[in-house]
């Protein structure tokens, strides 16, 4: 029942102040005692107004603080009243943003006393509009107070994507986004194959991966410690097993055309210098095994 009463008062006043109501961004604003303050105004601005607050403060220049946002503020004709207006001597003035981006301050004011409850008072300028007062003609011709002044936005500007150069020794490959080069960040960690690694801050080189060839000597032909070689064929009594030792030039250096005994030793002499030697076993006319073994100094 307070609700309804309140907004049929509220109704009636904004029925009876519409003929005097100011176009947006001025606005109307009547004190009609108890603390009541009514603010109305005009809009003039159509559907390109995008929000309207209604501010309040005890300065005339500063501490304001909404105490209303529109739901709709595109109404041609609106106003709101202010129950809870700590005295009938606050500053008042209305944010507007509109459809472009530029919003809206207008002046602010004290409200006037309700004719209809009291005599006429004397109305209160705020402190810029006694400053506008005081100036020369001249200035107030330059600085028009009616007229508010329309700001840009500062929108935040985006940030292009920093873009890293990808290069291949001295080779310029290409570029790829920063965020496309999250998706590599564990080759980036794990350096695995065709690793990718930081040159400078800008730029990534493509390491190809060369895995650490790790040594397993052969089974059957291998080094012992001595140096000495030694031959193992279990099976050498029935079966035909040749062998033939190459340099690292592949240069022929040892061949035994048949092997008969299922263990061998070949002093280290016989290949005339340490090093890596390969070798070819042969079983019956057949490659069993291709493999190098490594004779070390003989100090």
């Amino acid at each position: 029942m307070f609700q309804q009463t309140g907004l049929l008062f509220l109704l009636i006043i904004l029925a009876v102040s519409a003929a005097a109501q100011d176009t947006l961004p001025k606005f109307s604003l009547v004190n009609k005692g108890g603390n009541k303050v009514v603010v109305s105004w005009t809009n003039n601005y159509g559907k390109r107004i995008r929000q309207l607050s209604v501010q309040r403060s005890a300065d005339s220049t500063k501490n304001f603080t909404s105490i209303l946002t529109l739901p709709d503020p595109t109404v041609p004709q609106n106003g709101f009243v202010d129950n809870k207006a700590p005295n009938g001597r606050m500053f008042y003035r209305l944010y507007i943003l509109l459809d472009s981006g530029k919003y809206v301050f207008s002046l602010s004011r004290r409200p006037l006393q309700d004719t209809v409850k009291a005599k006429p008072a004397i109305k209160e300028t705020s402190r810029v509009d006694q400053r506008i007062q005081e100036q020369p003609k001249a200035e107030n011709k330059k600085t028009v107070p009616d007229e508010p002044v329309i700001k840009e936005i500062n929108r935040p500007k985006e940030i292009p994507e920093r873009m890293i150069y990808l290069k291949k020794r001295d080779t310029l490959l290409g570029q790829i986004g920063e965020r496309t080069l999250k998706r590599f960040r564990d080759s980036i960690a794990t350096k695995t194959k065709d690793t990718l690694s930081f040159n400078t801050a800008d730029t990534i080189v493509i390491k190809n991966f060369i895995p650490r060839e790790v040594y397993k000597p052969s089974k059957f032909v291998f080094t012992e410690r001595d140096g000495n070689v030694k031959i193992v064929l279990p099976d050498a009594s029935s079966k035909k097993y040749t062998i033939k030792f190459f340099d690292e030039n592949n240069t022929a250096v040892l061949e035994i055309k048949l092997v008969k005994d299922s263990m061998l030793i070949l002093d280290k002499a016989n290949f005339i210098h340490s090093g890596w030697f390969k070798f070819e076993l042969m079983e019956d006319g057949v490659l069993k095994e291709k493999h190098r073994l490594f004779i070390p100094k003989d100090f």
